[in-house]
């Protein structure tokens, strides 16, 4: 039995592929400063609980009978399992390496690509092709509301097929190591590189598609992909010249209700934009024999993945809703979905590193301030520290004096403490508490103590 160890295993990128490696019959280990710190204690005891064993962050997970060490992005060389690793000379790969090497061992792979939408398309897809008896193994960003009663942390679609359903980051370059029988790309907006960088990157990626790729008609910046694959199925909520249309869309107390070819379906999630992930994921497993109308009928069971406006609770005419907006685009179509509903909006962005909110922070306030009215508010905490050695030369007050300059009602306070209570102070019946945030696993206990305080 192969032994595999993980460091920075309560990430959604690595505690997935653990379980993947655990359910093939590896003896699988990890450690995780967020457990150390006493953080994520359900991740770590999910992890336990299907059998991958928990060690502290201090090198002793590492001996001598381990096959490699697997590493997220998020850590540094000076992690005392990284030192451990290299003074016994076992191999040590990132997380992109063994995601790449599960995906290309399946002959139908389905590799989902864009800036914005990635993790519910992925879910949508693989909910299908699980629903429908194909086996898929999906492997996830988010947790898959569909699958919480299942053992472990329910961002894998556990089977045995010859099917794998996975999301191919851009942002680190990891998206070339994937060799997709379908190649997925929902959109194509400014995040972790330039516009001309990304079409770049997508086109090979399309290229690569061995059975065909699904492209949005929608994005503008999309359009450069169209003759990179013989064989590409567009969809749009837009354009009736799209393979995959869709019309009369309409909001829905529960989600949203659209039509395809005259037919009417409803989604139990909300938003114009999850309209047009489920034309891609619809899409997308026409490739495997799936008539679409079949595909669309499943999907009206599909329940969603956490943090992507998941509605926590209402209290007192209050609701609190948890959404992993963090980028532009994301942003944008969060908004634009909440805005479908009437409601005040006390908002609180907590920014995800220093990073991309020197490249792209002013253009997630400008997401803000497109669709804020003047009765909402937005409220950001300090930008978040995940740990490592970072330039921290921008601050939220920073992106807060931005958004006031754009005539945004807007305010900084040194941490979410603060926050707390001005919301709690603010909220009045038929407001909507909304966090958005990406990276910290803490934000949607934080929204359980905002409802909890609304009693």
């Amino acid at each position: 039995m192969k032994k595999i160890s993980f460091c920075g295993i309560s990430g959604s990128g690595l505690s997935a592929l653990a379980q993947v490696l655990k359910s093939e019959g590896y003896d699988v280990r990890g450690s995780d400063r967020s457990f150390d710190q006493g953080k994520d204690e359900e991740y770590k005891k999910a992890l336990e609980s299907v059998g991958i064993e928990i060690y502290p962050q201090d090198g002793s997970a590492i001996t001598e009978d381990l096959e490699c060490l697997y590493i997220s992005t998020a850590v540094e060389d000076s992690i005392l399992d990284i030192k451990a690793a290299l003074e016994k000379h076992i191999p040590i790969k990132t997380r992109s390496d063994l995601l790449a090497e599960i995906f290309n061992t399946h002959k139908y792979g389905v590799a989902v690509g864009g800036t914005s939408g990635k993790t519910t398309l992925t879910a949508m897809i693989g909910f299908v092709l699980d629903r429908l008896g194909k086996k898929p193994l999906v492997i996830n960003g988010g947790l898959l509301k569909n699958y919480a009663d299942k053992p472990g942390i329910p961002n894998v679609i556990l089977n045995s097929g010859d099917i794998c359903v996975v999301e191919a980051d851009e942002s680190d370059g990891s998206i070339e190591k994937y060799n997709p029988y379908v190649a997925v790309v929902n959109n194509i907006a400014h995040d972790h590189k330039s516009i001309e960088e990304l079409k770049n990157i997508f086109a090979a990626f399309v290229a690569k598609g061995k059975g065909g790729a699904v492209v949005n008609l929608d994005c503008v910046n999309s359009e450069v992909l169209l003759d990179k694959n013989p064989h590409i199925t567009t969809f749009s909520i837009k354009n009736p010249k799209a393979d995959m249309y869709a019309s009369n869309i309409q909001p829905l107390p529960d989600g949203v209700s659209y039509e395809l070819d005259d037919k009417k379906f409803r989604l139990k999630i909300p938003g114009c934009f999850n309209v047009a992930n489920a034309l891609a994921a619809i899409a997308t497993c026409q490739f495997f024999g799936i008539d679409k109308f079949k595909a669309a009928a499943v999907l009206e069971d599909f329940t969603g993945t956490k943090r992507r406006l998941d509605v926590i609770g209402s209290r007192n005419g209050v609701t609190v809703i948890d959404d992993f907006a963090h980028n532009p685009s994301k942003v944008a179509a969060s908004m634009s979905a909440l805005r479908d509903y009437d409601g005040r909006l006390l908002i609180m962005f907590q920014p995800h590193g220093f990073s991309p909110m020197r490249l792209m922070g002013k253009e997630i306030i400008q997401s803000f301030a497109d669709a804020m009215l003047p009765e909402d508010r937005l409220f950001l905490p300090e930008i978040y520290y995940a740990g490592g050695t970072v330039t921290r030369d921008i601050s939220s007050k920073d992106l807060v004096d931005y958004a006031v300059s754009l005539g945004v009602k807007a305010e900084f306070y040194q941490t979410r403490e603060e926050i707390k209570t001005r919301l709690l102070e603010l909220a009045k019946s038929g407001d909507r508490i909304v966090i958005m945030g990406a990276r910290d696993n803490s934000l949607p206990i934080f929204c359980h103590q905002l409802l909890e305080g609304l009693k």
